[in-house]
């Protein structure tokens, strides 16, 4: 579409052009139900933009994509919307001092999570709306200026169906048939939302009163389709909502800014949440239909943590422009977690952001794609694709260590100033700096350039010298890759470990030191007794990819479940699974460790963590001719601890779900068929709908389960949940016949939901089926270059990403996406990147199973 990908030079154009008063928009609805006579379903949408322009006489531009436009007029001027509205944006010509822009424009109901978002649920047919822009989708929905820094207020009205509730930024009623909000504070575009339809709705209040008597009060609310009611714990979202905002006001010295506090869980959704003032959206997958682990509970408390300190990070001080995008994101993620241990049941998140978060981090940082955290964003197709491992995870690691860098004190003035500084306002990276260099007393520039700057993961490795028995001399040795050189400054704490008598590996020293440069001698820990263990970064304060000298790495291989401190261990998985993904350790070593130590493991998140590397060493990084023997170990190993898991046990459900998938033999596959035909049970293990499902999956994949076995399990379960669950599972049935199919789905149709689309990529592409979907590298290949231009962003990102020959691990594959990626140079820069990334993965696939094969 011409002028869809707005530029960064274009936005930065405009926005010393123009500054924007107000925003009137009105949406009519009505036409999300009933019949939509074979024609594409669109709404009406009028925009009236209040806005100045600084000269006089220029020309600009206003955002939409729509089907249509009705008509234009711009202060007070009819205006020929054939010429002036190119599908995607309205050319506004010789601008006055004060303009009024009024756009009557036809948009169209979205399948993709992109803009006003249609959902018929197929258990009783009710239409659900909801709105998702970010980064630039706002203008699918109404006219306006489609960049973070043209913040204005917006005045919202809908007309909807009979029947149905609408919420928005502000608060509501109902006035003569249409929903009018009250105005907004100055905000961005992408943070608006409007979300309509029979929602169950329930409600709360948060009241605080401030040092200085005055009191706030915030109506709570809280949604989700009716099919889901029944399992809606709405109590324990309102009680993690009032422990976070009694935990920001405490911290932020900021009342919350924006009236209302709406929480909507919504269906199909490509994110896990967006932060729209007022009206937070989650995906619906947060409302738990079975039984689940408290990881996934810390999780869900992590998502709403991390929208909350949006309000202050991101909706009431904006980044600029995309290139800033960690100064929401990175604070968002960290105080998410910070939180979650400082105002919540969930006093461990940090084990889980060292474990699972941080492996996003350290995966996203050593592909050909890494890029500093604050970025090099040219256009929109590049934001897009930022909302990745480094904004968000690594930025929030970098935090962690700023915090352990200039003290928390410090850390929280600065964002105090900085939110009274620039409130309602848009700022860069300079404006954080100046704030945390007063509080601090510390130069930011050195630091700013090393962490924030720069791109690449260092590696901190111990090396010993052992005198009688004592400590000569620790140093920490500090290594960069070759393509990302710098060595940066570390604030870290080393940890020394011995074993007891019983077995345990226990800390009994620990020295906080700087590491800068290639060596770094830890002085204070001369002397000390000799470890059996050392680990670096020990508490997880900075961010590294942790190695172990010779001795420790022997200690661990035997006593890793000795490791009494669930951080500490936590950080040694972590670390051990970076050195099989870098072929330091063959994949069947690190399988075997799982196997050995996983059952030790206390902290359920790290279990869950580990099941799913194991599946990766297994799938990607283990040697083709081990893998069968490597799968039925795993099997074997995990029906041993499921049997063995304490009866109702959080540990037995996930040993159960491991269980399931990575059954292959006949024998574990009919266990899952009695499971699932009650003609067996497991103490404890109650089979509900959820774990159905999840047993039902690898029965399909080895052809146990054919469709009539998951038409009668839909049938049991006739929802938008089971219908997803049965598209995934009728994509994975061994059959030459249904990959020809699914593939048809999703590649040669864009008649499937975004929701559809991921359930059937996830059951095409089998570890099992390798030579059923190997004819489909080649078209993989010849159709990615016209489905990117053809699909929307997301769903082009969705296909590209999910069906790459991943599971095709062989040379050929990599020469394959290296003539295509030299025969597209020209190729749409985003579309290269998930090229690039995918063969990265490949490649390195390819190294770890040549290490696991030396092993073998």
């Amino acid at each position: 579409m011409p002028g869809e990908n707005l530029s960064r030079d274009e936005a930065r154009e405009r926005a010393a052009l123009l500054s924007v008063e107000g925003y009137d928009v009105s949406l009519d609805l009505r036409s999300a139900v009933g019949d939509a006579d074979g024609e594409p379903r669109t709404f009406r949408s009028v925009t009236t933009i209040r806005f100045r322009c600084n000269e006089p006489g220029a020309s600009s531009f206003a955002d939409l994509i729509a089907p249509s436009v009705t008509a234009v007029s711009l202060n007070g001027k009819d205006l020929d919307a054939s010429e002036v509205f190119d599908g995607a944006r309205i050319a506004l010509e010789d601008l006055a001092a004060e303009n009024e822009l009024v756009v009557d424009a036809q948009c169209a109901y979205s399948r993709t999570g992109e803009g006003l978002h249609r959902f018929v649920d197929p258990e009783d047919g009710e239409v659900y709306l909801y709105t998702q822009y970010e980064p630039a989708d706002s203008r699918r929905v109404f006219a306006n200026f489609e960049q973070p820094d043209l913040k204005a207020p917006f005045r919202f009205e809908v007309r909807a169906p009979e029947g149905w509730t609408a919420w928005s930024n502000g608060a509501g009623e109902l006035t003569d048939g249409v929903w009018k909000f009250a105005e907004t504070k100055p905000i961005s575009t992408y943070i608006t939302c409007v979300v309509a339809g029979p929602y169950h709705y329930v409600t709360d209040s948060y009241s605080r009163t401030f040092a200085d008597g005055t009191t706030l009060e915030i109506p709570l609310g809280a949604m989700c389709r009716k099919g889901l009611a029944p399992h809606f714990d709405a109590d324990d979202v309102f009680l993690v909502t009032k422990q976070g905002l009694d935990f920001f006001h405490e911290n932020f010295d900021y009342p919350y800014p924006f009236g209302k506090y709406d929480q909507a869980f919504v269906p199909e959704y490509n994110l896990g949440a967006m932060e729209n003032p007022g009206l937070v959206t989650f995906r619906e997958e947060y409302i738990f239909r079975g039984k689940v682990t408290q990881a996934s509970y810390e999780a869900r408390a992590n998502v709403i943590l991390h929208e909350m300190a949006h309000m202050w990070f991101g909706d009431l001080v904006t980044m600029a422009w995309w290139d800033d995008l960690w100064l929401k994101e990175s604070f968002a993620d960290f105080m998410g977690t910070f939180g979650n241990v400082g105002a919540t049941r969930f006093k461990d998140a940090w084990i889980t952001f060292a474990n699972r978060r941080k492996a996003w981090a350290y995966r996203a940082d050593q592909l050909p794609s890494t890029h500093p955290i604050t970025a090099d964003i040219r256009d929109l197709q590049d934001a897009k694709l930022n909302f990745d491992g480094i904004t968000y995870a690594k930025g929030a690691s970098v935090l962690k260590q700023l915090v352990a860098y200039v003290g928390q004190d410090a850390f929280l003035e600065g964002a105090r100033r900085y939110f009274k500084r620039h409130a309602y306002g848009n700022t860069r990276l300079g404006d954080l700096l100046s704030v945390l260099g007063e509080t601090s007393g510390r130069d930011m520039t050195a630091w700013s350039r090393s962490w924030l700057q720069t791109a690449g993961v260092n590696a901190l490795t111990p090396q010993v010298l052992l005198e009688d028995s004592r400590v000569a001399e620790l140093a920490v040795l500090q290594e960069a890759a070759e393509s990302h050189p710098e060595l940066r400054p570390h604030r870290v704490a080393v940890g020394l470990y011995r074993l007891t008598e019983g077995g345990a590996l226990e800390r009994y020293a620990r020295v906080e030191t700087d590491v800068e440069g290639p060596r770094t001698v830890v002085a204070d820990l001369a002397g000390a007794e000799a470890p059996d263990l050392v680990l670096v970064n020990d508490d997880d304060l900075t961010y590294c990819k942790i190695r172990f000298d010779a001795a420790s790495l022997d200690t661990l291989r035997e006593h890793l479940g000795g490791l009494t401190d669930p951080l500490a261990r936590a950080l040694c998985w972590s670390a051990l699974w970076n050195m099989t993904r870098d072929a330091l350790l063959p994949a069947r070593d690190f399988i075997a460790l799982v196997l050995r130590f996983a059952s030790r493991e206390s902290d359920i998140g790290v279990l869950q963590m580990l099941h799913a590397w194991t599946h990766t060493a297994l799938d990607r990084y283990a040697a083709p001719d081990w893998r069968a023997t490597g799968g039925a170990l795993l099997a074997e190993g995990a029906l041993r601890q499921l049997r063995a898991a304490d009866a109702g046990s959080e540990h037995q459900l996930a040993w159960a779900r491991f269980f399931a998938s990575t059954a292959s033999a006949e024998p574990d596959l009919a266990l899952l068929k009695d499971l699932l035909d009650g003609t067996t049970s497991i103490e404890g293990l109650e089979v509900d709908q959820e774990l159905r499902w999840a047993f039902l999956g690898p029965l399909a994949a080895h052809g146990v389960a054919d469709e009539s076995v998951i038409a009668a399990e839909l049938a049991r379960d006739d929802t938008a949940s089971g219908k997803r669950h049965q598209v995934r599972c009728l994509a994975a049935r061994p059959s030459a016949a249904v990959k020809a199919q699914a593939w048809a789905q999703v590649v040669e149709s864009d008649t499937l939901s975004n929701a559809l689309v991921e359930a059937t990529i996830a059951g095409f592409d089998q570890p099992s089926q390798r030579e059923l979907t190997a004819p489909y590298a080649e078209k993989y290949f010849a159709a990615i270059d016209r489905l990117w231009q053809e699909r929307s962003i997301q769903i082009g990102m969705d296909i590209v990403s999910g069906l790459f020959p991943a599971l095709q691990d062989r040379p050929e594959t990599l020469a394959a996406t290296d003539a295509w990626l030299a025969a597209h140079e020209e190729a749409a820069p985003a579309l290269r990147r998930l090229v690039l990334e995918a063969r990265d993965d490949l490649a390195r696939a390819l190294r770890a199973q040549e290490r696991d094969a030396q092993a073998g």
